[in-house]
C-alpha cells in the first residue's frame, strides 16, 4: 500500500521550491512537481484560469451591439487563460486525483487574490478533498516551518474567497459592458480629443529673489504669482528690485511637534516610491514582491494594514539585530536594541490588523548588494521606516516671512523652508493653467509629480537666468 501524502499547491513555481525547501525530507524535482515521501509540491503560474469571454456565451455576441448590453451571465463560466496555463492546470488536476493524496493545502498568496487563484483551479478538477491553508507573511523558512504548523482549516477563509470572487466577476461585468458601450458611443471621446489637440498655449512668467540673509522669495500680486499676457514686466520687475533693499513686514515662527510616520501598507509605500524614486505602483509592488519572495527580505507587501499584531513584538528586537551590520541602518537599529520598552502603543493594534501586518524588513540576514537597484530602494524605504515608527515626536521650529522691497510694483513671497532652497536651484513649474483649477479637476497634494502631468496639459518651461548676485531670476513656462 503507497504512502498517503498531501499536496501543496502554490502561486509560483518560486514559492513552490522554498516551501520544498523549508519542509521535511528529500524532494525530487519533476516538471510539473517536487515530490517528496510525506508532501508534493506543485504551483500555479499566477492565474491560470479566468472567466471566459461573452462570445463563449451566445456566438451572436461576437457583434459588438448596443441592443445586446449588459450582457449578464446566469452563471460565470471558467476556461484556461492559454495553452501553457492549460498544461499546468492539467498537471495540478492530476495531482489532485491522485489515490495517494488525501488533502490539499492552499499555499498560494495570503491574500484575495491568491484565495481566487487556488478556488478556480480547485473548482475546475472537480473532486472533493479537504483542503488547508497555509498563511504566512514572510517567506523564510522559519516562517513557513510555523506557518504549517497552525494550518487553518479551509472553510474559514470561505468570506475571502467570496469577495475575491465577487470583485473577479463585477469586474468582468463593468469591462466587458462598459468597454462595449465606450466603443459604440465613442463620439465624446473624440470630441475631447479634438479639444485637447486644439488648446492654445499661453506662457506666463514667475519671478524669484534671493534675499541676505538667504532666503528665496517669490514675487506675488493679490493671490497671483504668475505674469500673463505683458511678459516684459518680469524684466520691469527684475530691473526694478535687484540690490535693492527690502523689508520684512511679516515673520511667524511656532515650535511644532511631529508624529512619526506610520509603517508602511502597499499604497504607502507606493506614494512614496512614486514621490522619492519617481517608481509606478505597478514597479513598485513588482520590487516589493521580489524582495518578499526571492530575497526574503521584507514581510507580505499586500496588505492593508499599517500596524503590527501583538505576537510580531518579541521578534521587533531580532529583525533590528539583522539591520545591525548595514552602515545606513545602524543607527536606527541601535535606537530600537536600546530601548528596554518599546513605545508601541501607535504601532501595534490587533483590532486594525485583518489578514496581514504592515510591512516590515524579516529577521533573517540581508545582503543587499544582491538587490537590484529597485530593489535597494523599496528595501531602503522599509528598513528606515521601521525604526522610525516607535520614536518619540519630533519637534521642530519652522518659520515664515513676507518682505517687501522698496517699490511700489514688487513684493515678495517666501518659500515654506527658504533655507532647504539652493540659490541655483531652478524654481520649480507647479502649472500652466491660467486661473484655478475647479476642486474636481485640482490634483491633490498627494497626487504624483508623473500623474500631475497626465492630469493637466503637457507644458514647457524654460528657465532665464542672470547671476546669483544680481538676486532675482525670470522663468518662462509655455503650456502646450
Amino acid at each position: 500500500m503507497s504512502r498517503v501524502k498531501t499536496l501543496v499547491v502554490a502561486e509560483k513555481p518560486s514559492v513552490a521550491r522554498d516551501l520544498a525547501d523549508a519542509l521535511p525530507g528529500s524532494f525530487t524535482n519533476e516538471e510539473t512537481h517536487y515530490e517528496g515521501d510525506e508532501y508534493v509540491v506543485t504551483f500555479a503560474v499566477g492565474h491560470l484560469v479566468q472567466l471566459v469571454d461573452p462570445e463563449v456565451y451566445d456566438e451572436k455576441l461576437k457583434k459588438w451591439r448596443m441592443a445586446d448590453l449588459p450582457i449578464v451571465p446566469e452563471e460565470f463560466k471558467l476556461a484556461p487563460r492559454d495553452a501553457k496555463a492549460n498544461k499546468q492546470l492539467k498537471a495540478i488536476h492530476k495531482l489532485m486525483k491522485r489515490d495517494d493524496v488525501d488533502r490539499i493545502i492552499n499555499a498560494c498568496d495570503a491574500g484575495r487574490e491568491g484565495e481566487l487563484i487556488f478556488a478556480y483551479i480547485y473548482e475546475t478538477a472537480g473532486i472533493e478533498k479537504p483542503v488547508q491553508r497555509l498563511w504566512v507573511s514572510s517567506m523564510t523558512k522559519q516562517a513557513i516551518r510555523e506557518g504549517f504548523e497552525r494550518l487553518r482549516p479551509g472553510e474559514e477563509l470561505q468570506p475571502l474567497e467570496a469577495a475575491a470572487r465577487s470583485r473577479s466577476e463585477a469586474d468582468w461585468l463593468i469591462g466587458m459592458n462598459a468597454t462595449r458601450a465606450a466603443t459604440i458611443r465613442g463620439r465624446a471621446w473624440v470630441k475631447r480629443e479634438r479639444e485637447i489637440q486644439a488648446f492654445t498655449p499661453e506662457p506666463y512668467r514667475l519671478v524669484r529673489a534671493q534675499f541676505d540673509p538667504r532666503y528665496e522669495g517669490m514675487w506675488f500680486e493679490g493671490n497671483e504669482t504668475r505674469i500673463f499676457g505683458d511678459l516684459a514686466r518680469a524684466e520691469q520687475i527684475v530691473d526694478k528690485v535687484t540690490g535693492e533693499d527690502g523689508t520684512v513686514e511679516k515673520m511667524e515662527q511656532k515650535e511644532q511637534s511631529e508624529r512619526p510616520p506610520l509603517l508602511y501598507d502597499l499604497t504607502s509605500l507606493q506614494r512614496d516610491a512614486n514621490r522619492r524614486f519617481g517608481f509606478s505602483a505597478r514597479r513598485t509592488l513588482q520590487a516589493a514582491q521580489s524582495l518578499y519572495e526571492d530575497k526574503k527580505a521584507i514581510t507580505y507587501p499586500r496588505t492593508s494594514s499599517r500596524y503590527l499584531s501583538g505576537d510580531l513584538v518579541p521578534q521587533l528586537k531580532p529583525t533590528a539585530e539583522t539591520l545591525l551590520p548595514i552602515g545606513d541602518y545602524t543607527a536606527g537599529a541601535r535606537y530600537v536594541l536600546g530601548l528596554d520598552q518599546l513605545p508601541l502603543q501607535r504601532v501595534v493594534n490587533d483590532a486594525r490588523v485583518d489578514d496581514h501586518h504592515a510591512i516590515i524588513p524579516t529577521d533573517a540576514e540581508h545582503d543587499v548588494d544582491r538587490y537590484s537597484p529597485d530593489e535597494r530602494r523599496i528595501f531602503d524605504l522599509v528598513a528606515r521606516r521601521f525604526p522610525s515608527a516607535p520614536a518619540a515626536r519630533s519637534r521642530s521650529s519652522p518659520a515664515g516671512a513676507a518682505s517687501t522691497v522698496s517699490s511700489p510694483i514688487s513684493t515678495s513671497r517666501p518659500a515654506r523652508r527658504p533655507t532647504r532652497m539652493p540659490a541655483t536651484r531652478a524654481p520649480s513649474c507647479r502649472s500652466s493653467r491660467r486661473g484655478r483649477a475647479s476642486s474636481a479637476s485640482r490634483p491633490s497634494s498627494r497626487t504624483s509629480r508623473r500623474s500631475r502631468r497626465r492630469a493637466t496639459p503637457r507644458r514647457r518651461c524654460s528657465p532665464r537666468w542672470r547671476p546669483p548676485a544680481s538676486g532675482s531670476t525670470t522663468r518662462s513656462c509655455e503650456r502646450r
